[in-house]
C-alpha cells in the first residue's frame, strides 16, 4: 500500500508517517508513506492523509498555497473514492467553514463549521489538552473495530467541529459538554485527536484505516 501524508507545512509529519509505517507492520504488512507536496503525488496512492497543526486559516492557506492540491484531492478522494484521513485540523478542514479569527471557508466535505470551545465547566482550560476517553456512536464505525468505548485518545484542540449531521459523528468526548471527536461519511474519516499520539488505541485506528475499503 502507498499513503500519501500532504505536506502543506502544518502537520507532525515524521510522527505522522512513522505511525502509518508501525501500524502497518504491526498487522503483517508494509506501507510505503509519501510526503506529498504536489497533485501528481497522489496518483498513486491507495489512501491519503492530511495532518493539520495551528489555525483554520493558516492550515487552509498553507493547503492553497500547494498548487493544484485541492482540486487533485476532490479528484482523487470525493470523485476518485479514495480513503481519507484528516487528523485535528485537518479534520477541521473537511468542514464547511471555521470560525477561529474571522470566517474562513473549508473544504466543505462534512456539513458543519468549526467554533471554538465553550465547556460548561468554567474550570476547564483552554486549550483542550491531553488524554481524554471516547464515546463511540451507535452504529459503530469500521475503523474503530477492536476498540473499546471508553478507550483514552490524546487531544490538542481550541476549536472543534460542529456537524450540521449528526449521523456523521462517529465518536464524541466529553469536555464540559460532548464535542466531535471523530467524524465521517462515505470514504472520509477525521479525527480530532491525533491517532499517532494516542499509543495503541491510535495505532489499532490507523491499522483499521489502512485496511479500510469503503
Amino acid at each position: 500500500m502507498t499513503v500519501a501524508v500532504i505536506d502543506y507545512g502544518s502537520g507532525n509529519l515524521r510522527s505522522a508517517a512513522k505511525a502509518i509505517e508501525a501500524a502497518a507492520l504491526a498487522d503483517g504488512h508494509k506501507a510505503r508513506v509519501i510526503i506529498a507536496t504536489k497533485p501528481r503525488d497522489l496518483e498513486d496512492a491507495s489512501q491519503v492523509v492530511l495532518p493539520g497543526v495551528g489555525a483554520f486559516a493558516d492550515c487552509k492557506r498553507g493547503l492553497e498555497a500547494l498548487p493544484g492540491m485541492i482540486e487533485a484531492l476532490e479528484r482523487h478522494v470525493i470523485r476518485g473514492g479514495k480513503p481519507f484521513l484528516g487528523v485535528c485540523v485537518g479534520m477541521q478542514l473537511m468542514a464547511e467553514r471555521g470560525l477561529e479569527h474571522g470566517v474562513h471557508q473549508g473544504l466543505g466535505w462534512i456539513a458543519g463549521e468549526v467554533r471554538r470551545l465553550t465547556p460548561s465547566d468554567p474550570g476547564l482550560k483552554i486549550p483542550h489538552m491531553g488524554w481524554n476517553d471516547l464515546r463511540f456512536r451507535p452504529g459503530r464505525h469500521a475503523l474503530l473495530a477492536g476498540l473499546q468505548s471508553g478507550g483514552d485518545a490524546y487531544f490538542v484542540h481550541s476549536y472543534y467541529l460542529a456537524c450540521s449531521n449528526a449521523a456523521n459523528v462517529i465518536a464524541e468526548v466529553d469536555y464540559g459538554g460532548a464535542i466531535a471527536a471523530m467524524v465521517g461519511r462515505d470514504n472520509l474519516v477525521g479525527t480530532q485527536f491525533h491517532p499517532e499520539k494516542s499509543q495503541a488505541l491510535g495505532l489499532r485506528l490507523i491499522g483499521n484505516f489502512l485496511a479500510w475499503r469503503p
